[in-house]
């Protein structure tokens, strides 16, 4: 279904035929709900709602704040976060939300997760709303400009259940200096982050485009768990 012009897809996984699941919000760059669902699968994952949100303009939605391009052939990054933000929480969800309930579905609670620059996004939102419970950032952009400043200098929402970080583990091997400081940046905020909330940060191998739907999986696995 289009939802604010984002195409939306919805899967359920409900062995027990609950009415309340908890509901795994997905801002992926291209469509791959069906390989991580068979990810989870494998991984014998817990019951619960898949929401992939596509067609999201990336570098400029998934963006906290302007920062200029790091490579020469992508765009460069508006930070319009806060605007994808309110129109998630205030048209996107509520609209799910109703075609949920026509199936006998209501929602328990909401994770919100994200790989890459999406994952940035996902933390992000643990500072700015109270609508997610859990947050999954996998092989997330630990890297961007100020922003482990901005994790510190501000005060996630006390609601944040737990974090999931996860990273391959030569995606430190970068040319670029600034995508090269991902796994000390990562390691750095998940440890601090760690004094508010349950975390955990798992290595992968690889790089950042290695095994991707199974690093959701898994941070699906073990949020759902903790």
């Amino acid at each position: 279904m289009i939802i604010s012009n984002k195409e939306i897809n919805i899967y359920i996984k409900d062995s027990n035929n609950t009415e309340k699941l908890p509901v795994v919000i997905l801002n992926n760059f291209d469509k791959q709900l069906k390989e991580i669902i068979e990810e989870c699968d494998k991984l014998k994952v817990k019951d619960f709602i898949a929401v992939e949100i596509t067609r999201i303009n990336w570098n400029k939605e998934m963006s906290p704040w302007p920062i200029e391009k790091i490579f020469k052939n992508e765009e460069d990054y508006t930070g319009e976060a806060d605007k994808y933000l309110e129109e998630l929480e205030n048209e996107i969800i509520p609209k799910i939300e109703n075609i949920l309930e026509k199936n006998n579905k209501k929602v328990k609670y909401y994770i919100i997760s994200g790989y890459s620059l999406a994952g940035l996004f996902a933390l992000y939102t643990g500072y700015n709303t109270k609508k997610f419970k859990k947050i999954i950032t996998a092989s997330g952009s630990m890297w961007y400009p100020n922003f482990e400043e901005y994790i510190r200098k501000n005060k996630i929402n006390p609601n944040i259940d737990s974090i999931y970080f996860s990273l391959g583990n030569s995606e430190k091997l970068s040319k670029n200096p600034i995508l090269k400081t991902v796994e000390e940046k990562t390691k750095s905020i998940e440890k601090y982050l760690s004094t508010f909330t349950k975390t955990k940060y798992e290595e992968n191998e690889g790089n950042h485009f290695k095994n991707t739907a199974e690093r959701i999986a898994k941070g699906i696995k073990w949020s759902l768990e903790n």
